[in-house]
């Protein structure tokens, strides 16, 4: 039989019982709250839209096909939505510097409804689209030297920054601007030359701010394929003119006559670490566009690229947002939308992960 405690050692007994279960609590508790991706506080938004304790899961989405002069974007991004089985952090968009209102003018009223409770992404082209939504992807360069001249800031540049202020003013939100996506593969559709381009980027964030634009994430976005990496150097405004670095990589296997099948980590990977060894390390990056298209003798193939999104994204911890391009692009095997089947299994589970549920600003 045991020997019967003293009420002294009762008492300490039951005060190492007490501080045990404590310390118990409290580590389920951190547990809990590295498992769920993000605290109540330390993982609010930075000033520059960068979430500190995971990343950012946003997407383009097409117009809704309704008539491409009056298809809704919300109307898509819904629906979109309601297949993934969450909401968007971020949904990307794409204008023209034509001015018009459908494609010319940064936010839209589809554009403002949803960015009430998500983050906008605009991406502006240096170019006038000859269809609406740039639907057969035609268009007409204007040119960085222009740009960078000035020639379009009374008629197409001060009206967009006007806009985008206002919409700050008024509900206090900033929104990122990309200049010109994947600029090292304009060079060769006659936009200009590095310098040119770089100056015309200098050239719109220093009007912006002229013209007092103070809620603005700027944003620099090359394809990303390494075989443009001396023009990538030459293409970079400059630490103290970008906010953000973007990046578009896929896994594009068949669609560009290849057989080699790149997994997530494989089609990100490279680019990231160059774009850290070599523009800038400082920088949080986006992958600006990333997606699939799938392996023909393989439909489960496309699903487990998506799946392994999250554990492989956590070891480039300076990937901050992750948007997906959902929409097919000319070719043969190029379908990278994630709207149906395995792709959107694996979609649906890649954004329902820990890491993209960060509090948004």
């Amino acid at each position: 039989m045991a020997a019967r405690l003293s009420d002294v050692e009762k008492q300490a007994y039951t005060v190492i019982v007490l501080v045990a279960v404590g310390l118990l609590i409290a580590g389920i508790g951190i547990w809990a709250t590295e498992s769920d991706g993000h605290a109540d506080d330390g993982c609010a938004a930075t000033e520059l839209l960068e979430p500190p304790c995971g990343a950012w899961w946003g997407a383009y989405v097409p117009y809704a096909e309704d008539g491409p002069a009056d298809g809704s974007l919300t109307r898509a991004v819904y629906a979109f939505e309601k297949k993934i089985g969450r909401r968007l952090d971020l949904v990307h968009n794409y204008h023209d510097m034509s001015n018009t209102e459908l494609d010319g003018q940064l936010l839209t009223p589809d554009e403002r409804e949803l960015g009430e409770d998500r983050m906008l992404m605009l991406a502006w082209e240096s170019t006038v689209w000859r269809e609406p939504h740039h639907e057969n992807w035609t268009e007409d360069q204007l040119g960085w030297a222009n740009v960078a001249a000035g020639k379009y800031d009374e008629e197409i540049i001060d009206p967009q920054a006007r806009r985008i202020k206002e919409y700050g003013e008024e509900h206090g939100k900033r929104i990122f601007l990309s200049f010109d996506q994947e600029v090292d593969a304009r060079i060769k559709e006659v936009a200009g030359t590095p310098g040119e381009y770089v100056a015309a980027y200098r050239h719109l964030r220093d009007r912006f701010e002229e013209l007092g634009v103070e809620n603005v994430v700027w944003v620099w976005t090359v394809s990303g394929y390494l075989g443009s990496a001396d023009e990538m150097k030459a293409l970079y405004p400059g630490d103290s003119y970008v906010d953000w670095i973007g990046m578009d990589q896929y896994n594009y296997y068949l669609c560009h006559d290849t057989t080699d099948w790149k997994d997530f980590d494989r089609s990100q990977r490279p680019t990231y670490d160059w774009l850290r060894e070599n523009i800038s390390a400082a920088k949080p990056l986006m992958l600006a566009e990333f997606g699939t298209v799938p392996d023909p003798a393989d439909r489960d193939r496309q699903r487990d690229w998506y799946t392994r999104i999250p554990e492989s994204v956590r070891t480039m911890p300076a990937v901050k947002a992750l948007v997906h391009w959902n929409r097919p692009i000319p070719g043969d095997d190029c379908d990278l939308t994630v709207n149906e089947g395995p792709p959107l299994d694996g979609y649906r589970e890649a954004g329902g992960a820990p890491y993209f549920d960060q509090p948004l600003p």
